[in-house]
């Protein structure tokens, strides 16, 4: 059943630009919020990796959570191999289903999930031995270094730029949908064209709550 409640009024093209690393549940939500927003609004929507270890590489941070970032440049590099071997179109279908088994199934050995995603979409399973090299490491560096200049290092991911316009987040859980999703979208649009608008954060409440059916 069509929800006939959305404003589907505008009609030119957004351009979208959304930074995401798999490893992370927050991007993951606001991804599902874009692709919401995207089934209701004209966006062209271009994804791109960052990663969570080059973000902290220069950081203090825990010994088991850099553990954890050094373990999960895995997602980062299997996404930009694949990208630089068949194109921008791979990267979405290739991130859903990483998100599907990283997060809603709570796989957390890369071993499995990488091999079991490249069957899934029919990849070439040579594309393996990326996630384990530094081959692409240039790369995924690169993207990541082109999304965190547009809004400054005091951020983490995802990172979104619409029309040029760029900022971080916003975080929430669970993703809105069908109207809610939109004026979301619309607010955080407005606010983030303002030049003068910097910070807006409350306290989290609740963890991310994935929309998984069972």
């Amino acid at each position: 059943m069509t929800d006939t409640t959305v404003d589907k009024t505008n009609d030119d093209r957004t351009a979208v630009d959304f930074w995401f690393d798999p490893n992370c549940p927050w991007a993951w939500m606001t991804s599902r919020w874009v692709g919401e927003v995207a089934g209701h609004r004209p966006l062209d929507v271009t994804w791109h990796v960052m990663s969570l270890y080059v973000l902290n590489e220069h950081q203090d941070v825990p010994d088991d959570y850099r553990e954890r970032l050094e373990r999960g440049q895995v997602y980062p590099r299997i996404v930009t191999a694949a990208r630089l071997r068949l194109g921008d179109d791979v990267v979405k279908p290739l991130y859903d289903a990483l998100g599907e088994h990283i997060h809603h199934r709570q796989e957390s050995d890369p071993e499995q999930v990488v091999p079991a995603v490249l069957e899934e979409l029919g990849l070439d399973a040579d594309l393996l031995e990326y996630a384990w090299t530094d081959e692409v490491d240039q790369a995924v560096r690169a993207s990541h270094q082109d999304g965190i200049e547009r809004v400054g290092q005091d951020v983490g991911t995802p990172v979104i730029a619409v029309d040029g316009t760029a900022f971080f987040g916003p975080v929430i859980s669970p993703a809105p949908k069908g109207q809610q999703a939109v004026d979301l979208w619309d607010g955080v649009v407005a606010v983030a064209k303002y030049p003068g608008f910097f910070e807006l954060k409350r306290s989290r409440t609740v963890g991310p709550v994935f929309d998984t059916v069972e």
